[in-house]
C-alpha cells in the first residue's frame, strides 16, 4: 500500500521524489514515551536526508491499522499519510500535493 501510494505521487510530481525512500516500520520510536505523556502516537514520519543519506517517509503500520476498520479504509488512511509527509518535505499543501487527498471521508 505504501509503495502504491508513492508510485501515484512519482507519477504525478517525478523528478521531485527521486530518491525518497519510502518505508515501514511497526511502531514509531518511544512509542511508550509517547502514550505515558498523553500524546498520540504518529501515523508516520518524515526523516530528511544528509550525509549521503536520502529522506525517507516512514509509515508505522500498526497505528495506521488501529485507525481503520476495513481494508478500504486502511488503503485510504496509508495515502493519506504519505501524502502529509511527502508533503511536509516538499513544503506544500498536503492537497496541492495529491488533489483526491482526503475527500474519500467527505
Amino acid at each position: 500500500m505504501v509503495l502504491d501510494s508513492a508510485e501515484r505521487l512519482q507519477d504525478m510530481w517525478g523528478k521531485q521524489l527521486d530518491g525518497v525512500l519510502f518505508a515501514v516500520d511497526e511502531i514509531p520510536p518511544n512509542l511508550e514515551q509517547l502514550v505515558a505523556s498523553g500524546n498520540t502516537a504518529p501515523m508516520g514520519s518524515y526523516t530528511p536526508g544528509g550525509r549521503g543519506e536520502a529522506p525517507m517517509i516512514t509509515v508505522y503500520r500498526r497505528v495506521v491499522e488501529q485507525g481503520a476498520s476495513t481494508r478500504e479504509e486502511l488503503q485510504d488512511l496509508v495515502h493519506d499519510v504519505v501524502v502529509e509527509y511527502t508533503a511536509e518535505m516538499l513544503g506544500v499543501p498536503p492537497e496541492t500535493l495529491d488533489p483526491v487527498y482526503r475527500r474519500r471521508y467527505q
